[in-house]
């Protein structure tokens, strides 16, 4: 009997020290999974002033992971030329999952090719966390041109080359080079008319001062939907939800055309594997949310899709596509 007492304490003192050393090994996994990252709030970082374009799909993306990472996800609004000031700011942060960006086609992919001196390079100083929204530039005419579908566009604007004026938010946006990319691709010559921002252009279009615009949708939705601007296409590669009788570039003859302005979070260069697979997947897990699109909102800036090969690929790509549509255009900044 004591032989048996003695044998099954001996294979429970075997149980529990298996049981320990299993725990041990698990220990690295367990203190990341119950929170080593991150412990305290993050911050998202918004290149440009508040109440753009940028915030609409900066504050829900934040909102909506500061639930996943069960830690706060504080916008900063930091404006100044083109984004580049915020860009480079993050991209000297500490590289440790806590200071983020809402990077966009402009900081990311323009500005490179745009400024004469730029403190970042776009590629080397970032570590890629997600692409999350993007949007279509609308080509849009005021009612009373002549215009009423794209080929009439083109065919006035190839018996008067140069005369036909474009207007955008000014020199390097996303609707001027979106222009000038047009414009090589279809054959004709316009002629830009910057502003200061997309709203004095909008109000010059609609007053008839200018008859062409190129700008994102959302900024020309609601004059369109009110009957104010007539748009003759989009320039994504699909049809616009906000404005799904509105033929794209390519739809109305020229294939391959597209040119959207897109969002995309980064970290700065070097992040750790953890926290960036953690960011990664939670960043992917918001973007795909129901919650997500919905807040969008109508106002045609739609959930990042499914990417075909890497972020790295699409951002070199994207800054090859851009990079001519700068050099094309002869827009420089200082």
């Amino acid at each position: 009997m004591s032989t048996q007492k003695d044998n099954a304490a001996l294979r429970r003192r075997l149980l529990q020290a298996m049981a320990g050393a299993g725990a041990m090994g698990l220990l690295p996994e367990l203190a990341f999974a119950q929170g080593t990252f991150p412990t305290r709030p993050l911050k998202l970082v918004v290149p440009f002033p508040a109440g753009g374009p940028t915030d609409i799909v900066a504050r829900p993306l934040a909102l909506l992971l500061s639930d996943a990472l069960k830690q706060q996800v504080i916008i900063e609004n930091k404006g100044g030329a083109g984004g580049s000031i915020a860009a480079d700011g993050v991209a000297k942060s500490a590289a440790d999952g806590y200071t983020l960006l809402m990077g966009t086609v402009g900081t990311q992919a323009i500005n490179s090719f745009l400024y004469k001196r730029l403190p970042y390079d776009p590629m080397k100083d970032f570590t890629p966390l997600g692409l999350a929204a993007s949007a279509p530039v609308a080509v849009v005419v005021g009612v009373n041109q002549p215009y009423g579908n794209l080929g009439a566009l083109i065919a006035a604007a190839r018996k008067a080359p140069g005369e036909i004026a474009y207007g955008s938010a000014g020199n390097g946006t996303p609707g001027h080079l979106t222009g000038e990319l047009f414009a090589k691709t279809v054959g004709i010559t316009l002629k830009h008319v910057p502003y200061k921002g997309s709203a004095p252009a909008v109000t010059d279009l609609v007053g008839g001062q200018i008859p062409l615009m190129f700008d994102p949708v959302q900024s020309v939705l609601a004059q369109v939907q009110g009957g104010r601007l007539r748009a003759l296409a989009v320039s994504s590669r699909e049809r616009s939800p906000v404005l799904p009788q509105v033929p794209t570039v390519a739809e109305s003859g020229y294939r391959g055309f597209e040119a959207e302005a897109w969002w995309a979070v980064f970290a700065p260069a070097k992040l750790g594997a953890a926290e960036t697979a953690l960011l990664r997947r939670e960043i992917e897990r918001v973007v795909r949310s129901q919650d997500f699109r919905s807040k969008l909102g109508n106002l045609g800036v739609t959930p990042a899709g499914a990417m075909k090969g890497s972020f790295a690929d699409f951002n070199k790509a994207e800054m090859v596509k851009w990079g001519k549509a700068v050099r094309d255009s002869g827009a420089s900044l200082d």
